[in-house]
This record gives structure tokens, C-alpha cells and sequence, in this order.
């Protein structure tokens, strides 16, 4: 070794500095996690679904059948022995020849897996395909299982893809290249940057995990979301009533209400100006309120769905009848408020009142029979879970639902962020509506447990009937004019359920829309975009599958499709006015001051 080559063993002394910056950042940011975990927020351990008691009896129905059929397993772990066994031959061999060269056959495409060093290294690709290995094995293991309840096979399925998408190598920091490859040009600064991110997110929810899914630095309520001109006109303890300016001279005279769900924030009918459902009405020439629930707080813990129905539902139609001089509205309900609206017009038919001309549905689950996707979080020991939360803290937490939802799209939603964000040390994007979907707000105990028993668990809605209010709701009671819009991909309420419960409502006049995309990008899906196209059919009497084998597809939105229907229904045209009245002035502008608090235990 010469001396020359003695002193190129050495790192610079600037890397020896920044090693030593970074060591210390280490050492600072290891109190601050020290800190947030000892004070951290507890919840129910039942609620942390996947958890590991719910994995075990779901398990637990697995070896049950399999032990009345044990050549299913048996033939399963051949096959997967067998693959497991030619993979590794296969790279020993490769690596016997003395080149590190990949097998010709790589293996599937994956969008998990786009470095090119997954194919192009050996190490990778051998992780990469023993991984997709094992996760066919698992996946066909339990599809094979033909006598399991149908329920606990879909308790199974959920849990297993969890454990599959849990165990991809790109959660791992030593199988993940890119990962490696960023904290590597980065002298480790990646990580560091990763760590920090953590932390805050741990800081920010009192300890518990949340993954930050945009920059929330970028967005301002009011200011460059949620801009469309309006006023609060009306204000009570449960709702901020919304009055938007009109965009044109003259307006339809029924005026159109809109509930939005107040799981999340109405915002997402109004994110931008180019796909602001709110801003679009107006500019059709109808006066529009909406609602702005408030995002409640421990003191709402008794606070239950006859109190949305009264304070909000009744309340606001009251309002906007009074401040258009109307006898009638248009009414429009999203996800848990079109279920509320369903109820809420139950109700009304069952006191004579004609103050809804038609109702307007967006992906709203009404017959609760099959559950779907969310038969894992709907069986008694989860929701035994969300009771004792309840008990606690008076309210279900908002990061309890964000998370049961984000698990059902685990790799998009809490995977792939947290890889980005705590592996990779990148800063969230600025997404408007990764924004709104981190803005959620929490469930009164009281009209949490109503909604998961009474309805989703027992359907008492679509069966013998919903008690509230000292009236027994019924969806066939729903018999004024229906406009139901659902999405194909939804995997919050998938389309063929809300079919089946629009099947069952008395409206001798029903339109059934099914858009192309998901539970958010479907509804909030502008013409200008010419994005999402949408399938109707106008006989719903037949099965779910053949409505849509016989349904016609539509190029383009549903929006001005239903801007068609609801003309119809909207009377004539009337010179426009400014929101509120001499009885209602403006308590402040648009989007009020509900929208902005933030969920608090």
C-alpha cells in the first residue's frame, strides 16, 4: 500500500463532518421519540385492526377447514415448496456461472417494483420473486377454501392480504433499492430526513401513528381551497349553513341543498375552482346551500343521529325555505349524509311533510345486508373495540376511521407514503386531496354506535325498520323522485349495494348512475376534464350484474346528465339574489368557521 493509496482509504473530512452532524441530529431526534411515545395517547388494542387477537381468529376458521380437508393444504405447500425450491436452484446456479446476471424470467410486473434493480440484480430479483412467491401461496391457500362461512372467508382474505402487503420487501430498509440507493448519495441525510418526518407525525397526533399524506403547509381553507363565494347564513350547534352567491342573473326558484358526510370536511365538493362541484351548480343557475357539520369534541359524546336529523337535516330545510320563500327544496346527500337523508325522508313521509322535491344520492349505502370490503371492521369484537373507545374518549377518534379506510388500500394509502415519507426522507406532496383526506373529524359515541349497530350490522333500515325520533324508518318510505350516483371502484360503498338499496325504495322514479372511478374521483369528476365516463340503465329490477351487462356507456361526466334531470325538477327562473336575508345575515364568509377546526379529543 503506498502512501497515496493509505490517504485515499480515508474519507474527507467534510463527510467526517457531516457524519458527525447527522450522528447528533440522531441523538437529539432519539429524546424527542423518547418523549412523544411516553406521553403518547392510548386507544383500544382491538382497533388497531390488523391486531393480532382478530389475525387469530381469523386463523382460527382456516386450520378448522383445513383440518376437515388436509389435501388442500397439502397440495398448496407442495406446489409452494416446489416453486420455492426451483428459485433457489435457479440463482445458485446463476451465480455458480460467475456472472451477476439476472434470470431470463424476471418475473411479474409490479408497480411496487420499478427500480430496474429488482430485474437487473441478482439479490433484488431473488427477494422480489420469492416475495410474489410467497404471496400466490397465501392468496391461493385461501382461496381454495370452498366451505368456510362466506363471512369468515372474507375476514381471512382481508387479513391475509394484509400480512401480503405488510411483507413486501419495499417496506424493509435492507431489501428496499431505492431505499438504499437515496441514502446513499445522500450520506445518509435521507434518513435523517425520515426520521424527523416520523417524529412529527408521531408529535402531531399525541403518539399515535398517522401517516402524513400531504403538505399541509400548501393549502390554506378559504384562501386556495374552498374559494367559492358564499355566506354562513345560519348557525346552531351542530351545523353552519351555507348560502353561496349566485353566478348568474337569473336562478332556478327550488333551491338545492347538499349534505356532505361528516366523517371528512364538504370541501371536497369545492377544492378547486376547476373541479368545484359547488362552483359548477351555482354556475348552472341554481342557489345552493350546504352544510358545514361541526367536528365535534368529547362534550358531543351523547350527541347521536336524531340530533343530525333535527339540528341538521330538518333545521336546514327549515332555513332554506324561509330564506327563498320556497315551499320546496332539492336535496342532495353524500355517503353517511345520503344515508341520513334517506332516513330523514322516511321521517318526513311519515308526518305529511312535502318540503323534499326530490332526492339526490352520491355512493350511499342504504341496505347494509352485504358488507363487503368492511366485513372485518363489522363483527362484534371490533366494534366491542369501538364501544370501549367510545367510553373512553367520548367520541370515536377521526384517525381511527382515516386508518380502517387507508388499510383497505394499504400499499396506496399507508405503505407506499410512509416508504416515501420515513425511508426516503421526502417531504409529502402538495395534494389538495390527500390534504382534505387528512382533515377529517371525529364521530359522536352516541350516533357511532346507532350507525354500526342498528344499521350497518342489524340493516334494520331495509329490514323491519330503524327506531328514531319515536318513528320506525323504513327504506321502502323513500318514494319521491331519486337521482343515485355511485362509483365502480368504490371500495367504501360499492356500487352493487347502494344498487340493491335503491332497488328497495318506493320512488316510482329512480335514475341509477354508475361513474367510472372510486368513491372520491368519481363524484368529484368535472366535464372539463373528460376523464371518467359513467353507465346507466334505466331498468333496476334486474340483478346488479346484469344491470350492468345491459347498462350503456356514456363518455364524459355525469354531471351535466344530472343537471338535466334535476332542470326538470326546479321550477322556473327567477332573478337571482345575494345570500340570506333581513332575518338571516351573514354570520361570515364561506367556508365558515366549522370547516376549519381541527378534531380534537
Amino acid at each position: 500500500m503506498t502512501t497515496t493509496d493509505a490517504h485515499d482509504d480515508q474519507p474527507p473530512a467534510q463527510n467526517l463532518e457531516r457524519l458527525t452532524e447527522n450522528l447528533k441530529k440522531v441523538e437529539a431526534l432519539s429524546q424527542r421519540l423518547i418523549g412523544v411515545m411516553t406521553n403518547r395517547t392510548t386507544h383500544n388494542a382491538a382497533l388497531d385492526g390488523p391486531n393480532h387477537d382478530l389475525y387469530t381468529k381469523a386463523a382460527t376458521a382456516y386450520w378448522a377447514e383445513v383440518m376437515q380437508n388436509p389435501a388442500k393444504i397439502i397440495q398448496n405447500q407442495m406446489e409452494y415448496w416446489s416453486k420455492s425450491v426451483l428459485h433457489f436452484v435457479e440463482a445458485q446456479q446463476a451465480l455458480a456461472k460467475g456472472k451477476l446476471q439476472p434470470p431470463e424470467n424476471t418475473g411479474p410486473r409490479d408497480r411496487r417494483f420499478q427500480n430496474p434493480l429488482w430485474d437487473t440484480h441478482p439479490y433484488f430479483n431473488f427477494i422480489k420473486q420469492q416475495y410474489l412467491i410467497n404471496a400466490q401461496a397465501l392468496e391461493k391457500a385461501v382461496a381454495a377454501l370452498d366451505d368456510l362461512d362466506p363471512k369468515e372467508k372474507r375476514r381471512l382474505t382481508y387479513f391475509t392480504n394484509q400480512i401480503v402487503d405488510m411483507m413486501s420487501p419495499t417496506n424493509f430498509l435492507a431489501t428496499n433499492p431505492d431505499v438504499l440507493e437515496k441514502a446513499v448519495a445522500t450520506e445518509g441525510e435521507s434518513l435523517i430526513k425520515g426520521l424527523e418526518n416520523l417524529i412529527a407525525d408521531l408529535e402531531a397526533n399525541n403518539g399515535e401513528l398517522v401517516v402524513k399524506l400531504a403538505d399541509d403547509t400548501a393549502f390554506r381553507i378559504g384562501e386556495n381551497i374552498a374559494t367559492t363565494p358564499g355566506k354562513v347564513v345560519y348557525r346552531n350547534r351542530m351545523m353552519e349553513l351555507i348560502q353561496y352567491a349566485p353566478a348568474t342573473a337569473q336562478v332556478y326558484e327550488t333551491p338545492i341543498v347538499l349534505f356532505p358526510p361528516w366523517i371528512n370536511k364538504f370541501y371536497i365538493l369545492d377544492l378547486k375552482a376547476q373541479n368545484s362541484l359547488v362552483k359548477w351548480i351555482t354556475e348552472q343557475g341554481y342557489t345552493l346551500f350546504i352544510v358545514s357539520w361541526i367536528n365535534p369534541d368529547a362534550t358531543y359524546a351523547e350527541v347521536g343521529l336524531e340530533d343530525y336529523v333535527a339540528d341538521g337535516y330538518l333545521t336546514a330545510l327549515r332555513e332554506v325555505k324561509a330564506i327563498t320563500g320556497q315551499a320546496q327544496v332539492n336535496a342532495v346527500g353524500y355517503c353517511i349524509a345520503g344515508t341520513t337523508l334517506s332516513l330523514t325522508l322516511s321521517l318526513l313521509k311519515q308526518r305529511g311533510d312535502t318540503s323534499v322535491k326530490s332526492a339526490t344520492f352520491f355512493t350511499a349505502l342504504t341496505d347494509f345486508s352485504d358488507q363487503g370490503e368492511f366485513t372485518p371492521f363489522l363483527t362484534d369484537d371490533f366494534i366491542d373495540g369501538i364501544e370501549a373507545e367510545i367510553a373512553d374518549k367520548g367520541v370515536l377518534p377521526s384517525y381511527i376511521m382515516a386508518r380502517t379506510f387507508s388499510y383497505l388500500r394499504s400499499t396506496d394509502l399507508i405503505y407506499g407514503p410512509a416508504i416515501r415519507s420515513y425511508m426516503m426522507g421526502e417531504t409529502p406532496p402538495a395534494f389538495d386531496l390527500l390534504f382534505w383526506n387528512g382533515d377529517g373529524a371525529n364521530l359522536p359515541g352516541r350516533m357511532a354506535r346507532q350507525y354500526l349497530r342498528g344499521l350497518c350490522q342489524r340493516n334494520e333500515f331495509a329490514g323491519e325498520g330503524f327506531e328514531l325520533m319515536g318513528h320506525r324508518l323504513k327504506l321502502a318510505e323513500v318514494d319521491l323522485p331519486v337521482f343515485a350516483v355511485t362509483c365502480e371502484t368504490d371500495h367504501i360503498a360499492a356500487w352493487k349495494d347502494c344498487y340493491r338499496g335503491v332497488q328497495q325504495m318506493g320512488s316510482r322514479s329512480k335514475t341509477f348512475v354508475v361513474s367510472e372511478s372510486g368513491h372520491i374521483a368519481g363524484i368529484v369528476n368535472p366535464p372539463s376534464k373528460e376523464k371518467y365516463g359513467h353507465y346507466v340503465n334505466d331498468d333496476l329490477s334486474l340483478p346488479a350484474e346484469d344491470w350492468m351487462k345491459g347498462a350503456e356507456y356514456h363518455k364524459g361526466s355525469w354531471w351535466p346528465r344530472w343537471e338535466a334531470w334535476l332542470r326538470k325538477r326546479s321550477g322556473k327562473k327567477i332573478a337571482a339574489v345575494e345570500p340570506g336575508d333581513s332575518k338571516h345575515p351573514a354570520l361570515c364568509d364561506a367556508p365558515g368557521t366549522y370547516v376549519r377546526a381541527k378534531a380534537k379529543l
